[in-house]
């Protein structure tokens, strides 16, 4: 099968190159390697886990592991050491029927899917495939954690299907996001996602707005509307907040539901449909089923494919990450790896985070705002820090840079800090500036020029 011709594979290689490991068949080697070079891949062969370095993983985008044969212990011990030290590296056993339990571990160790054998060549282009679009989607939706790389390849999966999907999780949490995530991986990524705030239209207005209606449906309504599951129809439909919809009108949702079909308010004509739903709720809707807020028969349907998303205090390795794109979002032109102090990230880390991702965005806003120098401090966040031990402190300090990378990227900029703070000590008196730097006034007009090329604020 040529993937370039057939189905556009050519655009969908992995970043980077594909290492098998644990390759004892020669003929299943050939295969696979046949399958991954037709669809553009570079292909690296080991024979097991044990020769895998940084020569062969530093350029890899995806390491697959044949699972047949390996002792659990060692496995599992070798797989979590290689998603510890290469989070980037999409890492993906490949099991057989009888070994399933083990794709469920390593899973939870951090692999982000499995490919079970024997495997068809489409089988081999799919998964290719959400490897691909995982790797684009990182631009968007940051998860470092394994429970967060678990999460994005669960909701590749469910996005190839067209049953109802649950996505429930705290204020926050980034549900809307990751409705969005499932819809730009379906069939119909291409037709329209339609997003509908349950807890934000007046009850009086809401079944008009959903179903949509007729001219003189009601006072009011001077010409005809089609309703968001209309404007839905091919594509996505988002219920955000399903959990506040009216008892009245969650009857006449799960019609609209069952039979697939809508007629307008003050309408005759039923409208057949061709929806994806997608429910997204921060409540528990057993505990509101059981209070008497909720039908049972609207939750079952609803909520045949769940997601539950953590909270950012479950999921800390993705704090920092997120910190960084919130920067490079709102200050583009600085330099985001350097611009957080170590004792910022100590305190973004020992945070709670009630607020969940939408409160780290507002807290990195705010402190790029108000911050007094060029890096952003601890006072600049506006968090309540405690002190942190000295062996915590190593724990939660990031570290972006090693070596002498580190050592050049970390002087640097701390020298653009010691000329800022400088100048703001002489007044702003560049020429009383330059002489205390022991430099020419000439000299310091230069340093500033690149300065500003860098992207630092230079005070007036």
């Amino acid at each position: 099968m040529n993937y370039s011709e057939s189905q556009g594979g050519a655009d969908l290689v992995v970043t980077g190159g594909v290492v098998i490991a644990g390759v004892e068949d020669q003929d299943h080697d050939v295969s696979l390697s046949r399958g991954l070079r037709a669809a553009g891949c570079q292909v690296h062969r080991v024979a097991s886990l044990e020769q895998l370095d940084e020569r062969r993983l530093s350029g890899a985008g995806l390491l697959l592991v044949l699972v047949s044969g390996l002792e659990p212990s060692g496995l599992y011990d070798q797989v979590a050491r290689l998603t510890r030290r290469w989070p980037g590296l999409s890492v993906v056993p490949i099991v057989e029927y009888q070994d399933q339990e083990k794709a469920a571990t390593l899973l939870e160790l951090g692999c982000i899917d499995y490919l079970l054998s024997p495997f068809s060549d489409q089988q081999l282009f799919q998964l290719l495939h959400r490897v691909r679009q995982a790797e684009l989607a990182q631009e968007d939706f940051v998860s470092c954690s394994h429970a967060g790389r678990r999460l994005l390849a669960m909701a590749q999966r469910v996005a190839m299907t067209r049953a109802p999907i649950m996505i429930s999780g705290e204020t926050g949490t980034g549900k809307e996001m990751m409705a969005r995530y499932i819809h730009r991986f379906s069939s119909s990524a291409e037709a329209p996602f339609v997003a509908v705030n349950c807890a934000a239209i007046p009850e009086a207005m809401l079944e008009s707005i959903l179903f949509g209606h007729e001219r003189g449906a009601f006072t009011g309504a001077v010409s005809a509307q089609p309703g968001k599951f209309e404007q839905a129809n091919g594509g996505t439909l988002l219920l955000d907040e399903i959990g506040e919809l009216p008892l009245a009108l969650q009857a006449k949702l799960l019609r609209v539901l069952q039979e697939q079909r809508v007629e307008r308010l003050g309408g005759q004509r039923e409208i057949h449909l061709d929806v994806r739903i997608i429910a997204a709720t921060n409540r528990d809707l057993q505990a509101e089923v059981e209070a008497g807020r909720f039908r049972a028969d609207l939750m079952f349907r609803l909520d045949v494919l769940p997601l539950q998303l953590m909270p950012l205090r479950e999921r800390k390795e993705d704090v920092i990450p997120l910190a960084r794109q919130f920067i490079r979002k709102y200050a583009p032109h600085e330099a985001h790896q350097e611009l957080l102090t170590q004792a910022a990230c100590q305190a973004l880390m020992q945070h709670d985070w009630p607020g969940n991702v939408r409160e780290l965005e507002n807290t990195l806003q705010r402190a790029l705002v108000l911050r007094n120098g060029l890096f952003i401090q601890p006072c600049d966040l506006g968090l309540a820090v405690q002190e942190l031990s000295g062996t915590e402190a190593r724990q939660l300090a990031p570290v972006s840079e090693t070596g002498k990378a580190a050592l050049k990227a970390s002087g640097k900029w701390a020298e653009y800090q010691h000329v800022i703070d400088t100048i703001r000590q002489c007044g702003g008196h560049k020429a009383k500036a330059a002489e205390r730097l022991g430099m020419t006034p000439r000299a310091l007009r230069y340093r500033l020029n690149a300065m500003r090329e860098q992207g630092v604020q230079i005070p007036v």
